[in-house]
């Protein structure tokens, strides 16, 4: 593997149609991590990365292989967002409350048709709403979700809600009274998800289509879960700890609004720009300026409306993680207009991911991560 991935790392630079300046950006980051050495010291066969420098895409690469024995990582390599569905879906939901078609401070119950939050001695005292649900506030259980293999039997979003066989998550009740404090909550971005079909009527993948890939020019951005059949031979395989392949190929994730974004590293540059953009008054295409504040405004625990955020006054920025099986990616961007973002497709990624974004923060003088 040691040879395959220098070798691709190699070639990738050499080939990329960057300017000297930039090129010389590139190989200070990848020196820095000792790129080559250290994906094959986690068993991460491919990685990719797209560096966001004054509100633009400065460069993007791929690096190593989409599996091993396969084609190179490109920066059109599709990568599962993991978690970072999360934050993109959030827009969705600001979007239809921007609209006036939803209020973040209503309780959901009002909103859910086909389910509904089961009533119980917490939800007696303090309704969940919409602002909840989204800052992991609401007292909502299951933190994540495993998906499930390619040739499985897959739940409806009713019985992920339930917990009823062939789910194989709990079911997702309030358990803490809401607002009182934040826990992870990828159950509440699945009510999230029932509630944006319930109010529009449409599909969840055709809804966040129509409503934000579209709009900030996602193109190869997709909420289908599974993956259609055309598209397969655009994924990174995903790779186990100890290097081999996760049984059964990439999961399916029907909990699509929590963790079933596919997605590149490009694309996800292009959600954070649009976030920039938008906080300045430069674009509108999904939020206007005093939404996108709402958004990035830190509650419990420094959550913001989907994402993370953090900095100090003068250099304020917006994060998230993700760790789908096999993948782990990460996302951070200045209010200002730098970021990074970093796709794997190895459950050691996040180390790696890790690394790469101290060698960014280095390279670029960031006031965090270095």
């Amino acid at each position: 593997m040691r040879e395959l991935v220098s070798a691709i790392i190699l070639c990738g630079a050499l080939a990329a149609q960057t300017p000297p300046a930039v090129e010389q950006k590139i190989q200070r980051i990848q020196n820095g991590v000792k790129l080559a050495d250290r994906m094959v010291a986690l068993h991460v066969p491919g990685v990719s990365i797209a560096v966001i420098h004054e509100g633009k895409i400065e460069w993007a690469r791929g690096f190593g292989v989409t599996r091993l024995g396969g084609p190179p990582v490109t920066p059109d390599t599709l990568f599962q967002a993991a978690s970072i569905s999360k934050p993109v879906a959030a827009m969705a939901v600001l979007r239809l409350v921007q609209s006036g078609k939803l209020d973040l401070d209503t309780d959901v119950n009002q909103y859910l048709k086909t389910w509904k939050i089961p009533d119980n001695s917490f939800t007696g005292k303090t309704k969940v709403t919409l602002r909840e649900l989204l800052t992991h506030t609401a007292g909502l259980t299951v933190h994540g979700f495993a998906g499930y293999a390619s040739d499985a039997a897959l739940p409806t979003l009713i019985q992920v809600l339930n917990g009823e066989k062939p789910a194989n998550s709990e079911p997702i009740v309030v358990d803490t009274e809401p607002g009182t404090i934040w826990r992870y909550s990828g159950g509440g971005y699945v009510v999230a998800q029932q509630l944006l079909q319930d109010v529009t009527g449409q599909p969840f993948p055709k809804l966040m289509q129509d409503t934000v890939l579209e709009p900030i020019g996602m193109t190869r951005s997709t909420y289908e879960q599974p993956l259609p059949a055309n598209r397969l031979a655009e994924v990174a395989i995903p790779y186990r700890q100890d290097g081999k392949p996760v049984p059964g190929g990439q999961h399916v994730y029907p909990e699509m609004a929590p963790a079933g974004l596919w997605t590149t590293p490009s694309d996800l540059a292009r959600y954070a720009i649009e976030v920039q953009k938008s906080l300045h008054g430069e674009s509108n295409r999904v939020l206007s300026a005093a939404m996108v504040r709402q958004m990035l405004t830190p509650r419990l625990n420094h959550q913001g409306l989907g994402p993370g955020v953090g900095g100090d006054a003068q250099h304020p920025y917006f994060t998230h993680g993700g760790a789908n099986e096999g993948y782990r990616c990460n996302l951070v961007a200045y209010n200002d207009g730098d970021g990074v973002v970093i796709m794997t497709n190895g459950d050691n990624g996040g180390q790696l991911a890790s690394e790469m974004l101290h060698s960014v923060a280095r390279e670029y003088g960031w006031p965090d991560f270095r």
